[in-house]
């Protein structure tokens, strides 16, 4: 159903978040504590992407809340100068509900890694996401487990040596975004940590949609799992690989030709729908038009299968972004009509059919 078909009205971006009109800069969110990652990890970067694009939307700190699980990402909340907490093992998304149900002048973030979301937390995730509840959920994926001390993860590649697996994991690896598009997100993008333009443009675009927004961040492991992206920020190869997406234009990559379109295409065909050729083979009128805003979620999928665990071709930016009514104006819409129909008689509920004495 629709907000309007739940008598509700069409929220979008930031509504219902109080504002402010003094200037913020990157150092008001800057918490007190000293931050305690390995040296040249990727999660510094996205921190400091993060306390530098707050301040461009003009929330009011004291309304922004940091919520996450357990891993090397979750000790984020400690080094936002927001409200926060650090939850249990796989449970932000479920924390993180109850605050956004609760709390609609809140912008509810959820910080999380592969081990911490898609192992114990996997259920909690894809229930989150197809309820669409109104939180932004950034999955860092390092494709290993940082905290304890490097055992291979749900998005480690099949063959992966690691403490845990000494012949090579036998298992087929999640792909986050094909998970989170199966469960009908209505945003999903990812980024590379190292790539703060790009991040911060999905970052504030996340931030702005008012639904369940999920951002898969590739974030470098210096210790446990160094170099698992060099692949894609090499600038020799680089640009063979990564395929920016970018609304309403082309989907193109690789080196410009004399047109500015890339060599390298992506076209209709292929099993999943979608498959890359030589734009000088097919022609720049085949390549396919980026739509983000397409309901059927089938189109994104595509996008989000083309390459492998190898990431011979990975795209990067926002793969959906759809307006569907949130989690939270339809319980709190279905709350108030109860109350109007049949206000709350707690001593009914305590004497009535269904209550049981025990002795």
């Amino acid at each position: 159903m629709t907000a309007i078909e739940l008598g509700l009205p069409e929220l979008r971006g930031l509504d219902g978040v109080p504002t402010t009109d003094e200037p913020q800069k990157a150092k008001d969110y800057r918490s007190d504590q000293e931050v305690r990652w390995c040296p040249g990890c990727g999660d510094y970067i996205v921190l400091n992407t993060m306390q530098s694009f707050l301040p461009t939307l003009g929330l009011k700190r004291e309304n922004i809340v940091f919520i996450s699980g357990i891993g090397c990402s979750s000790r984020f909340p400690y080094y936002m100068n927001t409200y926060g907490m650090h939850s249990i093992h796989g449970r932000a998304p479920t924390i993180a509900t109850g605050l956004a149900v609760s709390r609609p002048d809140l912008s509810v973030w959820v910080v999380t890694g592969d081990g911490d979301a898609l192992s114990i937390g996997g259920n909690h995730l894809i229930h989150t996401l197809r309820r669409n509840v109104n939180l932004k959920i950034l999955l860092f994926n390092n494709r290993i487990y940082g905290l304890t001390k490097g055992q291979y993860s749900p998005t480690s590649e099949a063959g992966k040596v690691t403490k845990s697996t000494p012949y090579g994991s036998v298992d087929a690896p999640f792909n986050p975004l094909s998970l989170a598009l199966g469960a009908e997100a209505s945003f999903v993008a990812r980024a590379l940590d190292s790539d703060k333009a790009g991040l911060t443009e999905v970052l504030t675009a996340a931030a702005q949609h008012r639904g369940s927004a999920f951002v898969e961040i590739y974030q470098n492991c210096p210790i446990f799992n160094d170099g698992a992206f060099d692949a894609l920020k090499d600038k020799e190869t680089s640009a063979q690989r990564l395929i920016p997406l970018r609304a309403g234009e082309p989907i193109t990559f690789g080196a410009p030709n004399e047109d500015g379109h890339g060599e390298h295409a992506v076209i209709e065909g292929g099993f999943a729908g979608l498959q890359v050729a030589r734009t000088a083979d097919v022609g720049i009128e085949r390549a396919v038009i980026h739509d983000p805003t397409i309901q059927d979620p089938s189109y994104a999928f595509a996008l989000s299968r083309i390459g492998g665990q190898d990431m011979d071709f990975t795209p990067t930016g926002i793969f959906r972004q759809i307006n569907r009514t949130t989690y939270d104006d339809a319980a709190r819409a279905q709350i108030s009509r109860a109350r109007e129909a049949k206000p709350a008689d707690l001593q009914a509920v305590l004497t009535g059919n269904d209550a049981w004495s025990v002795a």
